[in-house]
């Protein structure tokens, strides 16, 4: 079989088992050409329902950790239905130092209250000269409820972002923003939605918020996630003339620190 066919046969597989949201989707195209060359070994923190990760899995050794048990569920589910891939409902801690390429968190850091202290143990699971690929919501000016719902902390400034990297060791930072002008449609959106959803979360803890929110819009079967693909498609293109306009944020970073030892 060519292997464009069977490259376009896995993707298909793919996503009819892993869809991605519309967002996430605007997201990807713009990691998937950050990934450094030469990833082998490849962590995913927080994988939510594997959606990333799925596809991840078909290029790398790909290892995900998702502490919402609800959201492990559906992510191994479609990792083993995949046959690439692995992914535990654990914590970070429980990982050997030292045994990674590159450590990728996409949506994540905005969740964690001291992000300093997580950028530095991401960094330890990382193999001498490892890289980093995470993504976060771009303008702190832009927090409003849909950030609240889902437990955010914060979003980001890009300047704000590098001097935080550096800060942990990081170099060789490269960064872009994506979601322009889709990503601000569906902020809004989100917005909307979340105003009315916020007076029936009001007793949950941030804790339960950020639980929740990897399975939050999530596509709902096969159909939908074809149209979400196709209906996205132009936007993935049009958003690559605006490197420095939209909605989130995806940098990447080589850790130059000290390295775990043993």
């Amino acid at each position: 079989m060519p292997v464009e066919a069977s490259t376009g046969r896995r993707q298909s597989a793919v996503d009819a088992v892993a869809p991605l949201t519309p967002n996430a989707w605007l997201r990807y195209v713009i990691l998937a050409r950050m990934l450094p060359d030469g990833t082998h070994d490849l962590l995913e923190i927080g994988c939510g329902q594997g959606a990333a990760g799925a596809r991840l899995a078909q290029r790398h050794r790909y290892v995900g950790i998702e502490p919402d048990h609800t959201s492990w569920t559906v992510a191994k589910h479609r990792l083993d239905t995949l046959g690439r891939g692995e992914v535990h409902n654990t914590v970070l801690g429980e990982l050997d130092p030292g045994r990674f390429d590159v450590v990728c968190a996409f949506e994540v850091l905005e969740h964690i209250e001291d992000d300093a202290a997580a950028l530095a143990e991401w960094a330890q699971r990382l193999r001498p000269g490892g890289w980093l690929l995470l993504s976060v919501p771009a303008g702190q000016r832009r927090y409003g409820p849909a950030d609240e719902l889902v437990g955010h902390f914060r979003r980001y400034d890009a300047e704000n972002l590098v001097a935080l990297l550096s800060r942990a060791g990081f170099v060789e930072i490269s960064l872009r923003h994506y979601g322009f002008p889709l990503g601000y449609l569906l902020e809004a959106g989100r917005n909307r939605i979340a105003r009315r959803r916020l007076r029936a979360a009001a007793d949950t803890s941030t804790a339960e918020r950020t639980a929740g929110s990897g399975r939050l819009l999530q596509p709902t079967s096969r159909l939908r996630g074809a149209i979400t693909r196709w209906t996205t498609a132009p936007f993935r293109l049009a958003q690559q003339a605006f490197p420095h306009r939209g909605t989130g944020l995806v940098v990447r970073a080589r850790y130059a620190g000290d390295q775990p030892r043993g």
